[in-house]
């Protein structure tokens, strides 16, 4: 077999992709379009494709940054709004989804209406698949705006919320309500708000409300009607985190802070403060049991989070 190729994956700057794990297998897309399937406890390859000259798709200004989807024997990934699906063991081609225009979304699987589906970013719009081919088309919501980014997030009585962007950034939060008769769907817009504007920073969601950065600054936003809570503390383009056991959030700033912060609807509180990396920091930090994890394009830490005694 070739040897494994690699690649940088674009860490620091622009959109993100992370490593899809399944069953003893490790799934990563790079920034060029390299699919690579490896044995998880050792790195060893098991395959390796090229999804980018499989789709035919160029890279885009700030690079592929979808992550792979493994539905059933498949691993699905996107590229710029196309969806591509490999056999899970093999690697071989199993389909090619229609073009779909500039995203840098990831594959997410969803049910909705009482229907499994992929959701997909493309261009201006969020659509429904279905996993069998990925050319079947169960519905499409447009929202003009410019190249999808953050990934379309799921309310707790089934329905979307979906980010707006254009040139300038973030434009708003739309939450759209699906319903199915047979193959018919309707997708009805509930509200849009301008009360919190994503651009590339995940959104969370606790008791009846949103918490995301607008431009920066932390925002709560209540979902119900759209309609802001708050908005304070400035953090950059950074990315958060929820701990909703404690109704907290971890917000690791631009400049490599991390804050400690009340998931509050009724006021900001930001409970602590302190650097745990040095320079512009756009990566997303994970929490592994009591460990977090944290990295930007030059340096990566683990800290052990440790809650007070009595």
């Amino acid at each position: 077999a070739d040897p494994i190729r690699f690649e940088e994956s674009n860490a620091g700057a622009g959109p993100r992709a992370t490593p899809t794990w399944h069953e003893g297998t490790l799934y990563t897309l790079g920034a060029t379009g390299l699919l690579n399937a490896l044995v998880a406890t050792s790195g060893a390859p098991r395959w390796t494709r090229d999804a980018a000259q499989d789709t035919g798709e160029r890279v885009p200004e700030w690079a592929f940054a979808g992550s792979p989807l493994v539905v059933g024997e498949l691993v699905v990934v996107a590229l710029s709004g196309r969806l591509a699906a490999y056999a899970r063991a093999s690697g071989e081609l199993a389909w090619l989804g229609p073009a779909g225009g500039a995203s840098y979304g990831s594959p997410q699987l969803a049910t909705l209406a009482g229907m499994e589906q992929i959701l997909l970013l493309a261009g201006g719009s969020v659509l429904g698949v279905s996993p069998a081919d990925g050319a079947t088309v169960l519905w499409r919501h447009e929202w003009k705006a410019g190249a999808s980014i953050l990934q379309p997030a799921l309310t707790a009585d089934g329905e979307l919320l979906l980010a707006g962007v254009d040139a300038m950034g973030g434009i708003g939060l739309r939450r759209l309500g699906l319903a199915r008769a047979g193959a018919s769907w309707n997708v009805s817009e509930r509200w849009t708000s301008r009360g919190l504007k994503p651009y590339f920073s995940d959104l969370v969601q606790l008791g009846g409300a949103a918490f995301g950065l607008d431009n920066g600054i932390l925002v709560c936003l209540d979902l119900a009607q759209g309609e802001r809570h708050w908005k304070d503390g400035r953090y950059g383009h950074g990315q958060l985190l929820l701990l909703a056991d404690q109704a907290l959030l971890l917000v690791l700033t631009e400049e490599g802070e991390l804050a400690l912060v009340r998931a509050d609807t009724a006021e900001f509180t930001e409970l602590a403060r302190l650097p745990v990396l040095t320079g512009k920091t756009w990566n997303h930090p994970v929490l592994a049991g009591d460990t977090l994890f944290v990295r930007n394009g030059g340096e990566m830490a683990a800290y052990r989070l440790a809650t007070a005694g009595p």
